[in-house]
C-alpha cells in the first residue's frame, strides 16, 4: 500500500493468515476474559470490515481508505502482540520490564503506535485508485 500496488496475492496471504491467527487465539483454555480476548475480538472485527472493503466493495470509493485503515490497525495489533510477547518471553527484555509497566516496555508500544499511525497516514495517502489508460 505504501508503493501504491495491491499485491492480490500477499494481500489474501496476510487476511488468511491473521485471521487464523485471531481465531486460534481462542482455543487456549479459557479461564476468564483478558485482555489478549479483547484484542482478538477487535482484530476480527476490523478484519470483517478490511475483508469486507477488499473483496465485496473491490476498494471502490471510500472503501479503499477504510480498507487501508483497518489493514494496518489490524497488523498493528499483530505487533503489538508481539512485543508483549517479545517482553514476556526474551531474557533481556523481561529483565528491563518483567511486569510490562516499566518504561522500557511503555517506550517500545509507543514507538510502534507512532510508527503505525505514520505508516497508515502514509498509506491512506499513496494507495489510490488504478488509473485507467486514456486513448
Amino acid at each position: 500500500m505504501l508503493a501504491a500496488r495491491r499485491l492480490d496475492g500477499w494481500t489474501k496471504w496476510f487476511l488468511i493468515t491473521t485471521v487464523a491467527t485471531s481465531v486460534t487465539g481462542f482455543f487456549f483454555p479459557f479461564h476468564g476474559f483478558t485482555p489478549a480476548h479483547g484484542v482478538g475480538i477487535i482484530s476480527l472485527l476490523l478484519l470483517a470490515v478490511a475483508i469486507y472493503a477488499r473483496y465485496p466493495r473491490q476498494l471502490a470509493g471510500h472503501w479503499r481508505w477504510i480498507y487501508v485503515v483497518t489493514a494496518v490497525i489490524v497488523l498493528y495489533l499483530n505487533v503489538f502482540v508481539g512485543v508483549v510477547q517479545a517482553f514476556l518471553k526474551v531474557p533481556a527484555l523481561n529483565a528491563m520490564a518483567p511486569t510490562q509497566t516499566e518504561s522500557p516496555f511503555k517506550l517500545a508500544q509507543l514507538v510502534v503506535l507512532a510508527l503505525f499511525a505514520v505508516l497508515a497516514i502514509i498509506a491512506a495517502i499513496r494507495f489510490r485508485p488504478e488509473q485507467v489508460p486514456t486513448a
